[in-house]
């Protein structure tokens, strides 16, 4: 099974981290010494060596202001007994919050949603190809509140398959739904992908985007690098949705997002469709736009 990388910076950067540690080379004198972490005070354990020799070569590397420390301070610490093989390995992006909140899962699970004191959900359902997705998630709704995310599909409500149904007939569901509990079965965005890029020295991560569309790339940046595809809209910057944001509020979102950016991305003509009849109001005003728990 092949080892996963977030992004090619990562692949790259391990392969020469190995290479290097197996030929036995050694950070010069001059750059300075990580710090290993030490057993406990007066115990006979041994420091926990680092992972990966620190490496002057990584200070630019790929168009990216990076250090050793930075390599190291970043490491996914392996669970014990984990397999190496298929593991996320990835010595840069490491265990970035953003990575983790923009996820999204495989399988199927079960949400219970109920109504606020005015009887609403915050959800609106959308038809698309004979399946029923969430169109829009209203801010500090009880959606919001169970997770649920712009793009994900509704497989069943209330034990009724939704194949099929209009989006009409699926928001009807909704209204008639029991207040207190309302079951439904969910897929996580299987329209959308996420596509992990790292800021260069100057803070780019080598993309334009206009109204959300991501219209051009960077050659030799770190979006091109990869996958990153125009004719497609941005839903998410580090799990946070963004869709209906003005440019200049994205660039400030992507601004203040780190070094390391996870954007989730969908398809323009799926998305256009989906939010079709979507007031421009509802889309910049209405969208739920919290930071997702891990």
């Amino acid at each position: 099974m092949a080892t996963l990388y977030p992004s090619l910076e990562d692949m790259k950067g391990h392969q020469l981290l190995e290479a290097q540690a197996r030929a036995g080379l050694r950070t010069p004198p001059t750059a300075p010494a990580m710090e290993q972490p030490s057993g406990p005070p007066g115990s006979d354990k041994p420091a926990v060596p680092a992972l990966y020799p620190d490496l002057a070569a990584l200070d630019d590397y790929m168009g990216l202001a990076l250090s050793s420390a930075d390599v190291q301070r970043s490491l996914v610490p392996a669970a014990p007994g984990a397999a190496v093989p298929g593991q996320l390995v990835a010595p840069l992006s490491g265990g970035d919050a953003g990575l983790r909140r923009a996820a999204i899962k495989p399988g199927l699970r079960e949400i219970h949603l109920c109504k606020d004191e005015r009887g609403k959900t915050g959800l609106k359902l959308k038809n698309i190809d004979q399946g029923i997705f969430v169109q829009l998630v209203k801010a500090n709704s009880p959606a919001a509140l169970v997770g649920l995310r712009f793009g994900d599909q509704v497989l069943q409500l209330d034990g009724r398959s939704c194949a099929g149904w209009s989006s009409d007939k699926a928001q009807r569901a909704l209204r008639k739904a029991s207040p207190e509990k309302i079951v439904m079965v969910v897929r996580d965005r299987p329209f959308q992908r996420t596509v992990t890029v790292h800021k260069d020295s100057n803070g780019h991560v080598g993309f334009v985007a206009k109204k959300g569309q991501i219209v051009s790339l960077t050659k030799d940046g770190s979006a091109a690098r990869n996958g990153l595809l125009t004719h497609h809209y941005i839903c998410e910057v580090n799990g946070q949705n963004v869709i209906g944001l003005k440019d200049k509020q994205l660039q400030e979102v992507l601004a203040g997002a780190g070094r390391i950016v996870t954007l989730t991305i969908i398809p323009a003509v799926i998305y256009e469709h989906m939010v079709k009849r979507l007031s421009p109001a509802q889309a910049k005003t209405a969208m739920d736009r919290s930071v997702p728990d891990l």
